[in-house]
Protein backbone atom coordinates (compact mmCIF):
# COMPACT_ATOMS: atom_id res chain seq x y z
CA UNK A 1 0.00 0.00 0.00
CA UNK A 2 1.73 3.15 -1.26
CA UNK A 3 1.13 6.49 0.40
CA UNK A 4 2.85 8.53 -2.31
CA UNK A 5 6.18 10.27 -2.00
CA UNK A 6 7.61 11.10 1.43
CA UNK A 7 6.87 14.78 0.74
CA UNK A 8 3.18 14.05 0.13
CA UNK A 9 2.97 12.31 3.49
CA UNK A 10 4.31 15.47 5.10
CA UNK A 11 2.44 18.00 2.97
CA UNK A 12 0.26 19.20 5.83
CA UNK A 13 3.27 19.47 8.10
CA UNK A 14 5.21 22.69 8.52
CA UNK A 15 8.30 22.77 10.78
CA UNK A 16 7.69 25.14 13.66
CA UNK A 17 9.80 26.93 16.27
CA UNK A 18 7.48 25.44 18.92
CA UNK A 19 8.84 21.91 18.54
CA UNK A 20 12.32 20.59 19.36
CA UNK A 21 14.80 21.72 16.70
CA UNK A 22 15.64 18.98 14.17
CA UNK A 23 13.38 16.39 15.76
CA UNK A 24 12.67 13.27 13.68
CA UNK A 25 9.73 14.88 11.91
CA UNK A 26 11.72 17.98 10.90
CA UNK A 27 14.61 15.84 9.71
CA UNK A 28 12.21 13.68 7.67
CA UNK A 29 10.58 16.81 6.26
CA UNK A 30 13.88 18.32 5.10
CA UNK A 31 15.13 14.97 3.76
CA UNK A 32 11.95 14.65 1.66
CA UNK A 33 12.26 18.27 0.52
CA UNK A 34 15.90 17.77 -0.52
CA UNK A 35 15.20 14.50 -2.35
CA UNK A 36 12.22 16.00 -4.20
CA UNK A 37 14.42 18.94 -5.25
CA UNK A 38 17.12 16.56 -6.47
CA UNK A 39 14.56 14.54 -8.44
CA UNK A 40 13.30 17.73 -10.10
CA UNK A 41 16.85 18.75 -11.11
CA UNK A 42 17.54 15.30 -12.55
CA UNK A 43 14.27 15.39 -14.47
CA UNK A 44 15.12 18.82 -15.90
CA UNK A 45 18.60 17.73 -16.91
CA UNK A 46 17.18 14.72 -18.73
CA UNK A 47 14.98 17.07 -20.77
CA UNK A 48 18.01 19.32 -21.40
CA UNK A 49 19.99 16.34 -22.64
CA UNK A 50 17.22 15.24 -25.02
CA UNK A 51 16.93 18.78 -26.38
CA UNK A 52 20.70 18.92 -26.95
CA UNK A 53 20.64 15.61 -28.79
CA UNK A 54 17.71 16.65 -30.98
CA UNK A 55 19.41 19.93 -31.86
CA UNK A 56 22.62 18.10 -32.61
CA UNK A 57 21.49 17.40 -36.16
CA UNK A 58 23.83 19.20 -38.52
CA UNK A 59 23.03 22.83 -39.11
CA UNK A 60 23.93 23.61 -42.72
CA UNK A 61 23.74 27.33 -41.97
CA UNK A 62 26.88 28.70 -40.27
CA UNK A 63 24.90 31.25 -38.22
CA UNK A 64 22.56 28.49 -37.02
CA UNK A 65 25.55 26.38 -36.08
CA UNK A 66 27.17 29.24 -34.15
CA UNK A 67 23.93 29.95 -32.35
CA UNK A 68 23.58 26.27 -31.52
CA UNK A 69 27.18 26.21 -30.16
CA UNK A 70 26.34 29.17 -27.91
CA UNK A 71 23.20 27.39 -26.73
CA UNK A 72 25.26 24.29 -26.02
CA UNK A 73 27.79 26.29 -23.98
CA UNK A 74 24.94 27.78 -21.95
CA UNK A 75 23.38 24.31 -21.49
CA UNK A 76 26.71 22.85 -20.34
CA UNK A 77 27.19 25.66 -17.81
CA UNK A 78 23.67 25.03 -16.55
CA UNK A 79 24.39 21.31 -16.24
CA UNK A 80 27.59 22.06 -14.33
CA UNK A 81 25.57 24.23 -11.92
CA UNK A 82 23.04 21.39 -11.59
CA UNK A 83 25.82 18.91 -10.78
CA UNK A 84 27.20 21.21 -8.08
CA UNK A 85 23.72 21.71 -6.67
CA UNK A 86 23.09 17.97 -6.58
CA UNK A 87 26.32 17.39 -4.69
CA UNK A 88 25.26 20.09 -2.17
CA UNK A 89 21.87 18.37 -1.83
CA UNK A 90 23.60 15.00 -1.30
CA UNK A 91 25.85 16.59 1.33
CA UNK A 92 22.78 18.03 3.10
CA UNK A 93 21.09 14.61 3.11
CA UNK A 94 24.30 13.17 4.57
CA UNK A 95 24.20 15.83 7.33
CA UNK A 96 20.63 14.72 8.12
CA UNK A 97 21.94 11.14 8.43
CA UNK A 98 24.72 12.15 10.84
CA UNK A 99 22.58 14.63 12.82
CA UNK A 100 24.55 17.76 11.91
CA UNK A 101 21.89 19.12 9.54
CA UNK A 102 20.41 22.49 10.43
CA UNK A 103 23.36 23.64 12.51
CA UNK A 104 25.73 26.40 11.39
CA UNK A 105 29.14 25.03 10.35
CA UNK A 106 30.81 28.10 11.81
CA UNK A 107 29.02 28.69 15.12
CA UNK A 108 27.25 25.37 15.79
CA UNK A 109 24.06 27.38 16.40
CA UNK A 110 20.78 26.23 14.85
CA UNK A 111 20.08 27.75 11.42
CA UNK A 112 16.62 29.35 11.40
CA UNK A 113 13.82 27.17 10.03
CA UNK A 114 12.84 30.07 7.77
CA UNK A 115 16.31 30.02 6.18
CA UNK A 116 16.33 26.22 5.84
CA UNK A 117 12.88 26.36 4.30
CA UNK A 118 14.10 28.85 1.69
CA UNK A 119 17.52 27.25 1.21
CA UNK A 120 17.53 23.67 2.51
CA UNK A 121 21.22 23.24 1.57
CA UNK A 122 22.33 26.13 3.83
CA UNK A 123 25.35 25.32 6.00
CA UNK A 124 25.68 28.74 7.65
CA UNK A 125 23.31 30.82 9.74
CA UNK A 126 22.27 34.15 8.22
CA UNK A 127 24.74 36.00 10.48
CA UNK A 128 27.64 33.69 9.61
CA UNK A 129 26.73 33.89 5.91
CA UNK A 130 26.76 37.70 6.05
CA UNK A 131 30.18 37.70 7.79
CA UNK A 132 31.43 35.27 5.15
CA UNK A 133 30.17 37.48 2.29
CA UNK A 134 31.71 40.61 3.87
CA UNK A 135 35.09 38.85 4.09
CA UNK A 136 34.82 37.72 0.46
CA UNK A 137 33.97 41.25 -0.64
CA UNK A 138 37.04 42.60 1.15
CA UNK A 139 39.25 40.08 -0.69
CA UNK A 140 37.65 40.90 -4.02
CA UNK A 141 38.06 44.65 -3.57
CA UNK A 142 41.78 44.42 -2.73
Amino acid sequence: MDHGTPLEKLKNYKPSEKEPFMNDRQREYFRAKLLAWKEEILRESKVTLQTLQEENVNHPDLADRASSETDRAIELRARDRQRKLISKIDAAVQRIEDNTYGYCEETGEPISLKRLEARPIATLSVEAQERHEKREKVYRDE
